[in-house]
């Protein structure tokens, strides 16, 4: 059974969109199986842009199944923008896309909710996008959540959601002193309920079907490791499981099924919103590279904190996420520098550690160790062989190769879908054949 795993071995952003659209040309199905319309994942295709929130990446590729699993959570409103921007970019999506019955909806007041939370947090800002994401996934943990299923139940529909917004409206004025303003909202979910109709499906079930009839699976993770809600760098963290084994919970979808695990990482790392970094740089070094590397949120704008490519993070991720090979992003934005650090170990009270702190604060102790590699100062932009790359770049790949203890099968050049790298005789090489 071909059946992929593509997660983020970071913080997020390092480039999953393109790494599935380039993938997804090599499989039948490609599922979503966690996050919500938080995530933005960039496309770039014969000079177009597209920025996928909800829908899988794959979608782009014609004659490809898309899936939204229910582990995401689903905005209507997000949902139908989004194939309404496909339908007039001319990408065709009637029969290729389906929503899992039972995803959790999110609807307006958990934004409100997700807003008024975040201004009012004691223990400082947590930096969400406000989409409603955690409150929705509250919900859906307290056994009080909508789903789409429940969307399409109309003569049951009103009446579950008139309770949610008393309760919730009693929830937020008496912690927030903000009623919630819920003036339309049930007339305007019920209309959207017959455009979406036609997407909903059992979802789990089409998946084992298909790999029951012998076709490929591309599963697609939101975010990164680093934020997922249990092995990331809690509290500054998403809502949900953005690590491999989302994609088993998030789909429905046995990990005995699964057949291979790959994590993407920058050549550097980014970090969105508050939290810790170990490895970040400041000053007019990362204002450069953010710069160079585009580093602002597809679905935000946030300026995204940059660093130094952390191995010890890379090895923890590998770790949890049973990675055997990664693909590396965004190595043309280094190619400017005359030498380009490297964290290869963790300092805590002077003694080396190779334990990743359970604790937010714990970061504040740890010291970066640093190897300096030689930059290679030549471009590197749109190569799409290892030959065409220079002897140092190729150095600092294998480096990251050795350190991390994961393989890699896909370099990434530039945000052009053929400006990649897969040498040959690789695994990963022989799955996209």
């Amino acid at each position: 059974m071909k059946a992929v795993v593509v997660v983020g071995a970071q913080w997020g952003d390092e480039g999953k969109g393109k790494v599935v659209d380039y993938m997804a040309a090599s499989f039948d199905y490609i599922a979503r199986c966690q996050g919500g319309h938080n995530a933005g994942h960039t496309v770039i295709w014969n000079g177009k842009r597209f920025i996928l929130q909800l829908v899988p990446s794959g979608i782009l590729r014609p004659g490809k199944i898309a899936i939204i699993g229910p582990g995401v959570v689903f905005d209507p409103h997000a949902f139908l923008a989004e194939i309404d921007a496909l339908a007039k970019a001319e990408i065709d999506v009637k029969g290729r896309l389906f929503v899992s019955n039972r995803a959790h909806l999110i609807f307006p007041y958990h934004r409100q909710l997700d807003q008024a939370s975040e201004a009012n947090r004691a223990g400082g800002k947590i930096g969400t996008t406000s989409r409603g994401i955690g409150p929705s996934y509250e919900d859906k943990m307290g056994r009080r959540g909508l789903r789409v299923a429940d969307l399409l139940d109309t003569e049951t529909f009103r009446a579950k959601l008139e309770a949610l917004i008393r309760e919730k409206s009693a929830v937020s004025e008496a912690a927030y002193g903000q009623p919630i303003d819920a003036t339309g909202l049930v007339d305007s979910y019920l209309a959207m309920a017959d455009r979406i109709r036609g997407f909903v499906a059992d979802t789990a079930a089409m998946l084992w079907r298909a790999a029951d009839e012998g076709r490929s699976l591309l599963f697609e993770g939101a975010q990164g490791t680093m934020l997922d809600i249990d092995h990331g760098t809690y509290p500054y963290v998403t809502s949900s499981s953005a690590t491999a084994g989302g994609a088993s919970t998030g789909l429905g979808f046995p990990p005995t099924g699964i057949s291979d695990v790959i994590g993407v990482t920058k050549a550097y790392c980014t970090r969105v919103g508050e939290g810790p970094f170990p490895s970040e740089i400041h000053g007019e070094q990362g204002e450069a590279i953010r710069q160079k590397g585009a580093e602002f949120g597809a679905v935000t704008g946030r300026a995204r904190r940059c660093g130094w490519l952390d191995l010890p993070l890379l090895r923890y991720s590998n770790m949890i996420n049973g990675t055997a090979w990664l693909v590396v992003t965004k190595l043309d934005v280094l190619d400017e520098l005359a030498e380009i650090p490297v964290c290869v170990g963790y300092k805590s009270n002077r003694k080396r550690t190779a334990d990743m702190p359970a604790q937010a604060s714990g970061y504040d102790k740890i010291e970066c160790v640093y190897e300096k590699l030689p930059g290679w100062r030549k471009s590197t932009l749109g190569n799409d062989t290892l030959e065409k790359l220079p002897a140092k770049a190729r150095a600092y790949l294998e480096f990251v190769e050795k350190q991390s203890g994961a393989r890699i099968g896909m370099i990434s050049t530039g945000p052009e879908r053929d400006a990649t790298i897969v040498p040959p005789g690789t695994r990963l090489a022989a799955l996209l054949s």
